[in-house]
């Protein structure tokens, strides 16, 4: 744990270092936090370039570290000499608007973090929550099966197939895990991170992109207290509450608050079925759970601050030049690996900053006007610099998985409004209302907002309506419900025009007595459903592993060979690649059908060999496996033959929940 810890101050304090270097005129706060962010992004980065040489091991972290000082190093030589803005007393009143936001977020971050994460109790179960239920076993297996290995490794889920998925943020938590962190520690303490950085990274950037104090303020709220109006339907006021189970209409209030906090994604931010609710919290059902995400944000809002730091124009010279420039496209660059969705939407959202900075020139600037050519040469540095780093990424792990023959359906193609029209069936809600029920009050303030000529608004605006468009018409995954990924990028965005919408009717109505009601009343409707979804989440809990499955993943780690391969079930839950960090023949469609695996063909010969092991003894050798792995999920998906399993086989462990047997060599 302390080696651990030290290693992320390290990076954490020359991270700081290096911003200090390079942007010193930005304000101190947006200065920390920039500095804290580079820290993390080097932090996944450095172990992961070392790990294509020396593996993901110790050695590989220690040239990590050695690389980290010299490009702290470089920074200090190629350093912005003006002194460094002044943590002043405008700072100080900052850092007291921002803490009563911050300080409360974080701390909900870090519970959520803390009782997801495969909680242990006194009996030796392994928690979790309603949200981390299905992804994190996944994100277990990534933390644990890269450990040691040399990059690119394959998917530990899936052998033979290179692991293309985001890993970075979760190659994060193995750095934790490799220098003594245990596998909890390791998954908490860079998640509860990376969430404090999100939360402060939306005030940072609503201070920038908003006009007033209040309205950075309610530009986090709105993003992280997303809801929408679910919660009319379940208190009867949309459309019926039937629940079969109940024999009929709840009765009361307390049934319906209590349907939202013991049942199974019955919140109003997220009822697929039957209610078209998806605009999913983002704190409970995405920055706790999907950990690409939270990578992912967490280094995309350092991009937009940068980019409209940039390529402001009251900004550009000030604050940054070159340098900010070259920061800001090297960011950019290293995103794909973190988070694709993040790097596509920051991309898009570059291109409608860049045409509108073309159309409009520089209105606002104190300067002369630039030409457009003046205009477009720093987007097309900016545009290099990112390419030259994210094209490698792309060719050698996003498009190999992409297009390569096994994954090719079902990747990219068209489709309108998002999941409102699933599989393109069919739109389920009227394209307006879709959004109005899922989004609510803050999508009806959007789409005032846009009838005001307000120049910074329709920027913001520019930057926002590509990812839209992209998300509304294009399909990018199987998965279609993913394009909510980029999305909220947008809705980040949009957030700051709605924000300042709702403090200038605020400030228009002075004088109204009724104001402070209808304010009241409004935020109720806007955060209501998100209260009752975070409610939900900070009591969900659900045993994911057991006692007996935790020693037998346990054994796996410490009593079988590295780089040794299980014959095992296709349970989303397995103890053998989230716990033992060990490679299993087929992990569950689950995650693989979404990733865009057809997994047909070692489905069928699981079951053949689970089956009749003495009928099919060339499937072990088929897949070069070890070991095989047979617990309750096994018996009750297989009918096994454990009699011909222990005649050709010998044991290694078995407890009440499992068995285990080693394949011989050869």
């Amino acid at each position: 744990m302390i080696a651990s810890v030290s290693y992320l101050l390290l990076y954490l304090c020359l991270g700081m270092l290096s911003i200090r270097f390079l942007l010193p005129r930005h304000k101190p706060l947006n200065r920390i936090w920039l500095g804290l962010s580079f820290g993390v992004l080097e932090m996944m980065w450095l172990p992961a370039l070392c790990a294509f040489f020396l593996g993901f091991t110790a050695a590989g972290h220690a040239l990590a570290a050695g690389l980290l000082v010299l490009i702290t190093v470089g920074c200090w030589f190629a350093r912005d000499r003006r002194d460094a803005a002044p943590f002043d007393c405008e700072e100080k009143a900052q850092l007291k608007r921002m803490l009563p936001v911050l300080i409360p977020l974080t701390i909900l971050g870090i519970y959520l973090q803390i009782t997801h994460t495969m909680r242990p109790d006194a009996a030796g179960n392994w928690h979790t929550g309603q949200s981390t239920y299905g992804d994190l076993p996944m994100h277990m297996s990534f933390i644990t099966g890269v450990a040691g290995k040399t990059f690119p490794a394959d998917y530990p889920f899936y052998p033979g197939a290179r692991l293309s998925y985001p890993f970075l943020a979760d190659s994060l938590s193995t750095t934790f895990y490799l220098l003594g962190c245990s596998l909890q520690a390791s998954i908490i303490l860079p998640g509860s991170l990376m969430m404090a950085l999100c939360y402060m990274g939306v005030l940072v950037l609503g201070r920038e992109m908003t006009a007033g104090k209040k309205a950075m303020i309610l530009a986090a709220l709105l993003f992280f207290l997303n809801g929408g109006l679910g919660f009319l339907y379940d208190f009867d006021l949309a459309g019926g509450t039937w629940d079969g189970t109940l024999g009929g209409y709840f009765r009361t209030v307390g049934d319906r608050i209590g349907n939202i906090l013991t049942g199974y994604y019955k919140t109003p931010t997220n009822q697929p079925d039957p209610n078209n609710l998806r605009w999913s919290n983002v704190i409970c059902d995405l920055m706790v759970p999907q950990r690409t995400i939270l990578g992912g944000w967490c280094m995309a809002i350092p991009c937009f601050y940068l980019m409209d730091a940039v390529f402001r124009p009251t900004k550009r010279d000030t604050e940054n030049g070159l340098r900010g420039l070259l920061v800001l496209g090297v960011w950019a660059g290293a995103l794909p690996l973190i988070h694709t969705h993040s790097f596509l939407a920051l991309g898009l959202a570059s291109l409608g900053c860049m045409i509108y900075d073309l159309i409009h020139g520089d209105p606002d600037a104190m300067m002369i006007r630039r030409t457009r050519g003046q205009i477009l040469l720093p987007y097309l540095i900016y545009a290099a610099v990112a390419a030259v780093l994210a094209v490698p990424q792309l060719l050698a792990f996003t498009f190999r998985q992409t297009f390569q023959e096994n994954t090719r359906q079902g990747f990219i193609q068209f489709q309108f409004n998002w999941v409102n029209n699933p599989g393109g069936s069919g739109m389920r809600d009227l394209y307006i209302w879709f959004y109005v029920k899922n989004i609510g009050l803050p999508f009806l303030a959007l789409i005032a907002a846009a009838f005001d000529r307000t120049p910074r608004h329709r920027r913001i605006f520019a930057m926002a309506l590509p990812i839209i468009l992209a998300a509304e018409f294009i399909r990018f995954q199987p998965n279609e419900y993913d394009n909510n990924k980029l999305l909220y990028l947008a809705w980040l965005l949009c957030g700051m025009i709605v924000a300042d919408w709702c403090i200038m009717i605020w400030n228009r109505l002075k004088g109204l007595r009724s104001r402070t009601v209808l304010a009241v009343v409004a935020a109720f409707v806007t955060f209501v459903s998100a209260g009752l979804t975070i409610w939900r989440e900070c009591v969900s809990d659900y045993v994911a592993f057991g006692k007996e499955s935790v020693e037998a993943g346990e054994f796996v780690r410490d009593r079988t060979e590295a780089d040794a391969v299980f014959l095992t079930g296709t349970q989303h839950l397995n103890p053998v690649c989230a716990i033992g960090g060990k490679t299993v023949v087929c992990g569950p469609n689950l995650w693989l059908y979404w990733h865009g695996f057809n997994t047909q063909e070692r489905q069928e010969d699981l079951k053949l060999f689970f089956e009749d092991p003495e009928g099919n003894p060339d499937i072990p050798q088929k897949y070069d496996v070890d070991y095989i792995y047979v617990s309750s999920y096994e018996r009750s998906l297989y009918d096994v033959d454990r009699e011909a399993l222990d005649r050709n086989y010998r044991k290694v462990f078995e407890n009440g929940e499992a068995a285990i047997w080693k394949v011989p060599e050869g």
